[in-house]
């Protein structure tokens, strides 16, 4: 990994959104109508441009750090661990957690004070944005709630009666069921947004270059996290509920829901620790090979400096190094077929669509279209670009 990679890791701390900015450089005086207390996440981050500023200032942006006036860019070939300790300082001071003193390191010792800062950085916004803990499944009752299909359980169907034939039945069984999935991935749908937003240089990146990471990356970040209160048996979500291997074939079929329980037993078998499944499914956001990413370089950067990362939580474990650096990298080649399987199957929500009664946050993640006063209703942007971010 070479230096400029170093730079650009910690580079988003030092960045000023450009609302920010303005803010600054126009002194504008915002005001808000609910006594500052909107919640402000990607699509509702115009309603409120008081509380968007006092978000920016929580996360720790600086008023002193804008400047006035466009910022020339430097060669890359300029870069340099030279540049380091004052990059350290901003990261210090903005709250996050201070970098060592890396003046006097030597090149690899420069690499591993980096690679264990990341641990600390990310195994925080993992943290901070997971409900799939380890805590949890030590307390949560399995089977708490098993999804049934039946006659009373129809809020997936659109409120439309059951048809008489075969195929209407299986249909509505599965509208059913998309329901209640739906329902219960969402909430990981905004803490990975936020995960995302927290991984160090992920912001460096285009906006474009963002969402697509995010869109694409999801499933598989929520189903690593969805592992660690599985079985090989079913899928368990945080809420205690419980989906049987035979409802997975009503909701997918039945060569996913093999794949996918094997995963769970992948993961299971590696029996990660909370820094490795933090930088692993930051790994598995930061991937350079997805489809329409615009800046590939620095992505495959960011990511392999995570890889040296995962290297370090990996030797912290005290376990067969090898053998666990080989099943993660297994593991991470299983769960991207999976992905790219799972986005195929979402074909029948996108052409069921009508009957369907789905979060519109899910919706937006995975592109199934929504009924247009929902739409206005949320207050879509005309362009027609998702906002999850």
């Amino acid at each position: 990994m070479n230096r400029f990679c170093y730079v650009h890791i910690y580079s988003h701390n030092t960045l000023i959104a450009g609302f920010f900015r303005r803010s600054i450089q126009k002194q504008i005086e915002y005001r808000c109508l609910r006594d500052g207390k909107c919640l402000v996440i990607r699509l509702n981050r115009n309603r409120c441009q008081f509380c968007r500023f006092k978000k920016c200032l929580s996360v720790g942006m600086s008023r002193d750090s804008v400047r006035y006036g466009r910022v020339p860019k430097r060669p890359r070939e300029v870069a340099s661990t030279e540049s380091m300790p004052d990059l350290a300082r901003n990261l210090s001071t903005s709250g996050i957690v201070p970098l060592p003193d890396m003046e006097a390191m030597d090149p690899e010792s420069l690499r591993q004070g980096v690679a264990q800062e990341l641990i600390k950085l990310v195994t925080t916004a993992h943290r901070s944005n997971n409900t799939y803990t380890e805590e949890l499944r030590c307390t949560l009752q399995l089977n708490t709630l098993v999804l049934k299909v039946d006659d009373s359980d129809n809020e997936g169907s659109g409120g439309e009666e059951a048809a008489s034939s075969t195929t209407d039945r299986v249909t509505d069984a599965r509208s059913v069921l998309w329901f209640n999935v739906a329902l219960r991935m969402t909430p990981a749908v905004q803490q990975v947004v936020e995960f995302a937003k927290r991984l160090p240089g992920f912001h460096t990146l285009p906006q474009d270059d963002q969402l697509i990471l995010i869109k694409l990356g999801f499933f598989e970040v929520w189903l690593t996290r969805v592992t660690r209160l599985s079985t090989a048996e079913c899928i368990v979500f945080d809420d205690g509920t419980t989906l049987s291997v035979q409802q997975l074939e009503i909701v997918y079929d039945p060569a996913f829901t093999r794949a996918m329980l094997a995963y769970v037993r992948t993961m299971l078998k590696i029996n990660s620790t909370e820094e490795e499944i933090a930088i692993y499914t930051g790994s598995l956001l930061l991937c350079p090979h997805r489809a329409g990413l615009s800046d590939t370089e620095r992505i495959d950067s960011l990511n392999r400096a995570l890889g040296d990362a995962l290297q370090q939580a990996v030797v912290a474990s005290g376990r067969d190094v090898v053998g666990r650096w080989e099943a993660f990298a297994s593991a991470a080649a299983e769960v991207r077929a999976l992905g790219i399987r799972h986005h195929q199957l979402l074909a029948w929500c996108r052409e069921h669509w009508p009957r369907l009664v789905l979060p519109a946050l899910f919706s937006e993640m995975f592109d199934i279209p929504k009924a247009e006063e929902e739409d206005s209703a949320e207050g879509g942007s005309s362009s027609g670009q998702p906002s999850v971010l």
